[in-house]
């Protein structure tokens, strides 16, 4: 992708402090293009926005980040899109602050798929971590991308499962897409720039800076169909992609869990608000109007094992022994009976019965 005229237009007025994207949307209004703003009078502007900023615009910006994003744009992995551009997500032209432009490293098809936000605490447990990799992987496989935030915890586990399905996932960042952020996820970063995508608002070389990540939040329930909360406390910040997800009027959809986990409290208040309570993946589907998870071609095996299980507790140790099936295999079997609904997996490694 080359740093044209009017993309090198878009990243000067980016670099405007205090323009800001209520500002430049005025301005586009006003102009009707980025380079007609660059080419315009301070007194013109100046009936639009700030005289200061007006000033600022005549003067425009430091030619660096030009430099910086025209030989980042030299991988073909990279990309801007702009809110002119046929490959803009058409659901966030819906949100109330759309982002001007997105920076894209990776499949710019996946920006107008249609999605499932999964997000969820840093502090997860093992349980948390399971149920996010398992629902996004049946989510992804029944045809919705899995957004999330590249954190630890949740999101890390969406993504890896998203990646598993054919819809694959997309990663929206709070920093510069030239940076990884935490360093822990560069292997997962890796996989989604080559099978999915890492998507900021933020230009090269913004560093991971608080107030950006709320920022975020929108985007990825903006992208979305629906946001799964799995495991949240009170105070976690997936309760405001919640929040903006349902101003955004997405469907939001929790997990619940232990009465007495703080990780739980947060889904719990979601459910008490409304939110829709999910105990399988194929609850979400349901509601998102896709039809039921296509039954495995292990289906003979999952019968097999079927009649091994009962509705007491059982560890896959008793189960390998009962079914003579080798760990790989019933692992996989195991997957697809919970997410078929069929059983639940409980603490301490324990499979249980339920219909």
């Amino acid at each position: 992708m080359a740093l044209d005229a009017s993309l090198s237009s878009w990243l000067i007025l980016s670099q405007i402090q205090g323009l800001g994207n209520e500002g430049l949307r005025r301005l586009l209004q006003a102009f009707g293009s980025p380079e007609a703003i660059l080419n315009a009078s301070v007194a013109s502007l100046s009936q639009h926005i700030k005289p200061k900023i007006a000033q600022a615009i005549v003067q425009e910006a430091d030619a660096s980040l030009l430099e910086t994003t025209s030989i980042w744009l030299q991988n073909p992995l990279n990309h801007i899109v702009t809110l002119a551009d046929a490959d803009y997500p058409q659901a966030l032209l819906n949100i109330s602050d759309p982002p001007l432009f997105l920076y894209v490293k990776g499949r710019l098809d996946l920006l107008n798929s249609r999605s499932l936000a999964v997000v969820g605490s840093r502090n997860s447990t093992a349980q948390g971590v399971r149920n996010a990799e398992a629902f996004s992987k049946a989510v992804s496989e029944a045809g919705l991308c899995v957004i999330s935030g590249m954190a630890h915890g949740i999101d890390a586990a969406a993504h890896r499962g998203g990646l598993q399905g054919s819809a694959s996932s997309i990663a929206v960042v709070g920093t510069g897409l030239d940076k990884v952020y935490p360093a822990a996820n560069r292997e997962l970063a890796h996989q989604l720039a080559q099978h999915g995508a890492i998507v900021s608002e933020f230009p090269l070389g913004t560093p991971p800076l608080a107030a950006n990540f709320p920022r975020r939040n929108r985007i990825i329930s903006g992208l979305s169909e629906g946001c799964l909360v799995i495991e949240a406390s009170l105070q976690s910040g997936s309760l405001i992609t919640a929040r903006m997800a349902l101003e955004q009027g997405r469907d939001v959809f929790a997990i619940p869990g232990s009465i007495h986990s703080p990780q739980s409290k947060g889904c719990h208040t979601l459910i008490k608000q409304g939110a829709k309570l999910v105990e399988s993946a194929q609850d979400i589907l349901e509601e998102l109007g896709f039809t039921r998870i296509g039954i495995s071609s292990n289906t003979a095996s999952e019968h097999a094992l079927f009649t091994h299980l009962d509705f007491n507790p059982v560890d896959i140790d008793t189960l390998m022994q009962r079914s003579g099936l080798t760990i790989a295999a019933l692992s996989a079997i195991l997957l697809q009976l919970e997410l078929e609904g069929s059983i639940a997996t409980l603490p301490g490694g324990l499979y249980q019965r339920i219909a």
